[in-house]
């Protein structure tokens, strides 16, 4: 027996449908509590059968830890807490109601350990199926898991917790059939596609809150950075029920059409899309949270009812120089009840 990690899950995973595979998405904490460095070499994740569901370690490991820069060979100093970011895809024939874990660490003199602990139930509440947040389309999907300052890795310590608002976060950006985001010099707001495209509310809903006092800057470069009480732009937050607000951030100024307390319709034109907040460019940010918080409240998964994937891009960075790439002919591209995958481009009716 020997001191070394708390291992500790906060947010309680539920499974949600992906490119018609069920999928886990959520953190594991490590926290070490003994008095030397020591270094995660692995983690399986395991059901309460104890049936092995996922495993990672080498580059697969080191990609998923979120810990300070600089730090050696995945070590983790005493008293210091990082974050294993996880996501992997269910068995077709697995049912977990609980996940446990068991990490190997190697101690400061390189001998190797194991601990098992974090265990947590499997949620089963399914995720609310939501109709098209926009119209039409084509709208790149712009989310990853494994981007550092991507929305999945981003936790904000507010009233006193750390959350994870943008655990599920998707970036709406318009597109034209050859990828170009913007008409003529894309450093001008207006030129983007997206640019003032109706925002809709994605169920029939009682608004929770609203802000529209951030003003815009009419180029991209002039776009000043902005306090995280400011981060959101103008927004909307709207009341789903059982616990679930669906927010809208990034909106264009004047041009909210709701206030608290009004209830909207599924497909109502509540704002239009803007670039206010910390934005890098006109988008629409949309994610699903368990409070009427933007930052202090914990991301949780949905899905929508129905779209189309038209392609995808597996290098982001060709987003508005270059098309997506198309699905093969003949594959199946309409997708009911599920969550876009990454960098995938989409259609709504």
């Amino acid at each position: 027996m020997r001191e070394s990690f708390d291992l500790q899950v906060f947010a309680p995973p539920a499974p949600v449908v992906v490119d018609g595979t069920r999928r886990l998405v959520y953190e594991l904490h490590l926290t070490n509590f003994a008095h030397e460095p020591l270094s995660p070499v692995s983690v399986e994740v395991f059901d309460e059968k104890d049936r092995v569901l996922a495993s990672f370690n080498g580059a697969a490991l080191a990609s998923r830890l979120g810990q300070p820069s600089g730090v050696a060979n995945n070590a983790i100093a005493p008293g210091m807490r990082i974050v294993i970011y996880l996501e992997f895809p269910l068995p077709t024939d697995a049912q977990a109601l609980s996940l446990s874990h068991r990490i190997q660490y190697r101690a400061a003199d390189s001998s190797l350990f194991v601990v098992d602990g974090g265990n947590v139930p499997v949620g089963k509440a399914a995720p609310p199926v939501l109709g098209a947040p926009l119209r039409g389309g084509p709208w790149a999907a712009i989310h990853s898991p494994d981007w550092p300052r991507g929305h999945r890795r981003v936790l904000y310590a507010v009233d006193g917790k750390a959350r994870i608002p943008g655990r599920f976060a998707i970036d709406w950006v318009k597109l034209d059939e050859s990828g170009h985001t913007a008409k003529g010099d894309a450093d001008v707001v207006r030129n983007a596609y997206g640019y003032g495209a109706e925002v809709l509310a994605v169920a029939d809903a009682v608004v929770a809150a609203t802000r529209d006092d951030v003003p815009e800057s009419m180029s991209v470069a002039a776009h000043p950075k902005h306090a995280i009480g400011d981060a959101t732009g103008n927004y909307v937050s709207l009341d789903l029920g059982d616990g679930r607000y669906a927010f809208y951030e990034h909106l264009k100024p004047g041009s909210l059409r709701v206030k608290p307390g009004q209830r909207v319709k599924r497909g109502e034109s509540i704002a239009a899309l803007g670039f206010t907040g910390d934005s890098t460019g006109p988008h629409l940010h949309f994610h699903v949270a368990d409070a009427n918080s933007p930052l202090g409240a914990e991301g949780v998964s949905f899905v929508f009812e129905r779209f189309e994937v038209l392609g995808s891009y597996p290098d982001i960075g060709a987003l508005g120089s270059k098309p997506w790439i198309p699905f093969p002919s003949g594959q199946a591209s309409r997708r009911d009840g599920e969550m876009p995958a990454s960098n995938v481009v989409v259609q709504f009716e």
